[in-house]
């Protein structure tokens, strides 16, 4: 896969960052928008962990956002969130009320207790420090921010599972952007959108191959082990397109393509699967059909990056 695949911040008007505690692996990363951006979501997962998601409902009133906050340490994580609203709430930013702006952060979590201590989990100095480090260059991938204590390939149990992460990739089609940044931390297998090559996911007994989760659903009664809730890729796509937030939210919807193509099995009772989508609006000329494809495209190239820049930590190897 493409080294120079791109990243999130492709789209102008976007600065990306991201908090990783050094005391285990866990984390948080910031989606900051420089100015206020259109954005619908869709949740797929049946074991969600998010904040202000309805707000972003086509029938609600507000229409734009100003950062979006993916983090690790389950519902505790969604602390973090409070972190960005700090932070844009000192530069003026938010909302227009009368008595002054209120920040608009919407926000999405997985679990990551397992992995080391579950004590420690991002809070909202976190979510600042991440505004903090946020920046418009390419995006760091792999063991960082929200990917920090992401794991993969669980159906079978943790003892079989590998290191997730978090990943990035855009596309560009003469004078369209179109990008995404995944956080990757599910049950099943992670394979090559293109080849089905499976890249990261459940291993075999020995340890040295995958035991290929479509395979082995097709072989045997499973019987899944206790995972409620520890299951979720998250997903921030990004264009220049303009849309309302009707179709911002079709194209969130459209991301979770990108997930079928990149993961199985997904979307399960216990993953919180989410997709955000924004928009920078700063062109009319392209297709909600076209810029909706790419969109699961993208997300597709940043579920597999996710876990192709990941490394190893004790118990979950990396890609092998």
């Amino acid at each position: 896969m493409d080294d120079d695949a791109g990243s999130l911040t492709d789209v102008a008007g976007i600065r990306v960052g991201h908090f990783t505690d050094s005391r285990r692996p866990t984390g948080c990363t910031v989606v900051l928008t420089e100015r206020p951006m259109t954005a619908g979501v869709d949740v797929r997962g049946s074991a969600p962990g998010t904040r202000e998601t309805d707000l972003l409902a086509p029938l609600n009133t507000v229409t734009v956002i100003d950062a979006v906050l993916l983090s690790g340490g389950s519902a505790f994580g969604l602390d973090a969130a409070a972190g960005v609203v700090r932070y844009l709430e000192e530069r003026g930013r938010g909302y227009q009320t009368g008595v002054g702006p209120v920040p608009i952060v919407p926000a999405a979590i997985l679990f990551d207790l397992s992995i080391g201590d579950p004590g420690i989990r991002p809070d909202a100095e976190a979510g600042y420090r991440a505004c903090l480090h946020a920046g418009t260059g390419p995006v760091e991938e792999g063991n960082v921010g929200a990917g920090a204590g992401a794991t993969v390939g669980k159906l079978l149990g943790m003892e079989h599972a590998m290191k997730g992460g978090i990943g990035s990739a855009s596309l560009r089609i003469g004078g369209l952007v179109v990008a995404a940044l995944a956080v990757v931390n599910c049950i099943g297998d992670v394979r090559h959108p293109e080849t089905g090559q499976i890249l990261a996911g459940c291993r075999d007994r020995k340890g040295s191959g995958f035991a290929d989760l479509r395979r082995v659903l097709r072989s045997r009664n499973i019987s899944a082990p206790d995972m409620a809730g520890r299951n979720t890729t998250l997903v921030v796509a990004a264009t220049n397109a303009r849309f309302e937030k009707t179709g911002m939210t079709k194209i969130a919807g459209m991301c979770h393509d990108g997930f079928a193509r990149a993961i199985h099995p997904v979307h399960l009772p216990h993953d919180g699967d989410t997709a955000f989508a924004l928009s920078s609006g700063e062109t009319d000329e392209f297709s909600l059909t076209q810029v909706g494809s790419l969109a699961a495209d993208v997300t597709a190239l940043a579920i597999a990056r996710a876990v192709l820049k990941a490394r190893s930590i004790p118990g979950f190897p990396a890609h092998l």
